[in-house]
């Protein structure tokens, strides 16, 4: 037949890896949260969090290089940072991590040595290594913060996501150089969360009844906690054909992981940068006049990481899929983790032009079971290829949760997945 494809299976484009990092005791010790750094001169720049659960001193996270495409590692730096994420600005590079305060390292020297960690803000903070966004001279990205200590559960219905806006060419380790949004907590956005009735419409949100300020059991020793969002993404919307589009360039959309049970929904909020220089945080309105809360997104409801890719003015995201999240809780296999929305063992790719459709661009790599995850990856832009970093397990992790490797994956030539 002319012009035939031949079918056959969806091949991983980066099953090969390189272990970063390995637990010497995975029962007690958990690798998480990569961020990884591609650098002009060629260099890569990681950081990762080596998590010790019987002796919290033993607690830190760890910057490395690699000048040899990721191939062997050098570490460079340790210190007590909670989960942080690598960006540069001003020629410089920064370390900015989260937990009971919120901490800051800088190098100027591509990574080889660092400051010590200052104190940018000294409450309580959360976050993964997501995005970074430049703009206008600008460094933008976001962390959340808790505001409430009702939820009895997992608390991400309490966390409000924070907007910080820095100087590029200030030193970023001085707390007066950025900027804070307000706060706009989930809880406070959906009439009826606290009454474990919320007003959500006929979308199956929340899929398992709320049972605030606590949990509810859903079969097979598994729990399903209140609604809520967490580890935000930022980005900006460039298209000038775009319904959000805003050509002040003041406009700032937060993606977010959500809980609500279900796969294929992200949540999403809006910061505004009024003319005093404050950021104002809300919910996006549509043409009809409404807000949207919950945005369709492939792996929405695990985090991923999102990347501007001016080349192709494409969006790329890196997350989770899930292929099981309608089995029953008490059906799903011993080694699946959480609840049936939380497979962690399949990183996939997607491209879309507008953040709202998106297209599958391949199977980046894939654990051997439901307990070897591949997942909470970070990745950048080196030359033609995207680098990854993962947090990953073998069969010797504790959980898919809790892993015990750190991986690098290289996708080459990814823009040629471009269809």
């Amino acid at each position: 037949m002319t012009g035939a494809v031949a079918a056959g299976p969806v091949r991983p484009l980066a099953q090969d890896h390189v272990v970063v990092a390995a637990s010497p005791d995975p029962q007690n010790i958990i690798l998480y949260n990569p961020t990884i750094l591609a650098l002009p001169t060629g260099r890569l720049v990681a950081g990762y969090v080596h998590s010790d659960k019987v002796d919290a001193s033993q607690s830190t996270s760890l910057v490395l290089t690699s000048d040899d495409g990721g191939l062997t590692w050098i570490e460079r730096a340790r210190a007590p940072v909670g989960q942080a994420r690598l960006f540069a600005a001003g020629g410089a590079l920064y370390y900015l991590g989260s937990g009971s305060r919120m901490r800051i390292m800088r190098s100027e020297d591509d990574g080889t040595t660092w400051s010590e960690p200052v104190v940018l803000d000294a409450r309580a903070w959360h976050q993964t290594a997501s995005n970074v966004w430049h703009a206008r001279g600008r460094v933008w990205l976001a962390l959340e913060r808790r505001v409430e200590r009702e939820i009895d559960a997992w608390s991400v219905g309490e966390l409000a996501p924070v907007l910080l806006s820095g100087d590029e060419n200030a030193d970023l380790r001085v707390a007066a150089n950025w900027r804070f949004s307000d706060e706009l907590m989930f809880a406070d956005i959906i009439p009826g969360y606290r009454e474990k009735t919320p007003a959500t419409g006929p979308f199956g949100v929340p899929f398992f009844a709320q049972s605030y300020p606590g949990r509810t059991d859903i079969g097979g020793k598994r729990s399903f906690s209140p609604l809520g969002w967490l580890e935000t993404n930022v980005v900006q919307v460039l298209d000038p054909d775009h319904f959000w589009h805003d050509p002040t360039g003041r406009t700032f959309h937060l993606l977010l992981r959500a809980n609500t049970g279900m796969t294929g929904y992200a949540a999403l909020a809006v910061v505004t940068e009024q003319p005093d220089g404050s950021l104002k945080t809300s919910l996006q309105r549509t043409p009809a006049g409404g807000t949207q809360l919950f945005l369709p997104m492939p792996g929405g409801q695990m985090r991923f990481h999102l990347l501007y890719d001016a080349a192709t003015q494409l969006y790329w995201l890196l997350g989770s899929q899930a292929t099981d999240s309608m089995t029953r809780a008490e059906l799903l296999p011993p080694e699946r983790f959480g609840t049936p929305d939380n497979e962690r063992h399949r990183l996939v790719l997607h491209f879309s032009r507008n953040l709202v459709d998106w297209c599958f661009a391949g199977l980046v790599a894939a654990g051997g079971s439901p307990k070897e995850a591949r997942h909470y990856a970070s990745m950048d832009i080196a030359g033609d290829d995207l680098v990854i970093l993962s947090r990953s397990g073998d069969a010797a992790a504790k959980s898919a949760h809790d892993g015990n490797l750190i991986t690098f994956h290289r996708v080459k030539n990814f823009r040629d997945l471009v269809y």
